[in-house]
């Protein structure tokens, strides 16, 4: 599976954007995917992630609220929308693939794209 990301920019506090991620191959629609996202002297962290249905999402507790992750298996492509930024927001953002494991860590993810840089002027 190869992952691209796309929709990042810079947008003002209060703002939104919508990242979208588009896979390549055949079974996108059996694999998990998750939205990780990494600010620079930080460590990676989880966003969200979507079972391989779209039946179930999870989210970090800063997220709730905030940022809708969804899919969309007829045109391989997992979306992540992105309302009410704030600077502290200001990462490059990550979505990947999963067949297993635990939703939240990155250890569990088997395919990662390139990711996509959001920043949050203040």
């Amino acid at each position: 599976v190869q992952l691209v990301e796309s929709g990042g920019g810079l947008v003002q506090a209060g703002g939104s954007l919508r990242l979208s991620c588009a896979a390549s191959g055949r079974y996108f629609s059996t694999y998990n995917m998750g939205w990780f996202r990494q600010a620079p002297g930080k460590e990676r962290e989880f966003v969200a992630a979507i079972n391989w249905s779209g039946g179930n999402t999870y989210y970090a507790d800063s997220m709730k609220g905030r940022f809708t992750i969804s899919r969309d298996n007829a045109k391989n492509t997992v979306y992540l929308q992105m309302n009410g930024l704030k600077p502290e927001d200001t990462a490059v953002y990550y979505c990947a693939a999963r067949r297993g494991g635990f939703y939240y860590t990155s250890e569990s993810y088997d395919y990662w794209g390139q990711g996509t840089q959001v920043t949050v002027s203040s």
